[in-house]
């Protein structure tokens, strides 16, 4: 299983909003970075990722997992652009903001801390664990 990151503006999408789309979950559409859209092509079923809430909030709220692979992303023509298909699985107990990630030695690689402008990114098993800790919430 790999890990991965996806950002989304709460106001745009948010977390009670990918909640409430229950099992069948939601195409992460509307992405168009190549790095980010590589990620995804990258993605498993199965993988779990962070929901993190960018500009407003700055912090992980939630764990989500990828129930379909990468496909077109129905928001364009363009078949440059693909996305998958995730869903929620649990919300942190405690929000991880990205001021408490900076704070971890141990973290200080993160993508998030060193390209936080990336959309979706790879987090590896450690950082996964750290953060999950952080958050006090099952890994």
């Amino acid at each position: 299983m790999a890990y991965w990151l996806f950002k989304s503006e709460p106001d745009v999408w948010g977390w009670d909003q990918q909640v409430a789309r229950g099992a069948a979950g939601e195409e992460w559409h509307g992405v168009r970075n190549y790095q980010a859209r590589n990620n995804m092509r990258a993605m498993q079923i199965g993988d779990r990722g962070f929901f993190y809430h960018s500009r407003t909030g700055l912090e992980i709220v939630g764990i989500v997992e990828v129930c379909a692979l990468a496909h077109p992303d129905s928001t364009t023509e363009d078949p440059r652009w693909d996305c998958v298909d995730i869903r929620a699985v649990r919300p942190f107990v405690r929000p991880v903001s990205l001021e408490a990630i900076k704070k971890v030695p141990a973290l200080a690689e993160m993508v998030l801390v060193k390209n936080s402008r990336l959309s979706v990114q790879p987090v590896t098993e450690a950082e996964w664990r750290m953060v999950c800790d952080l958050g006090a919430t099952e890994a």
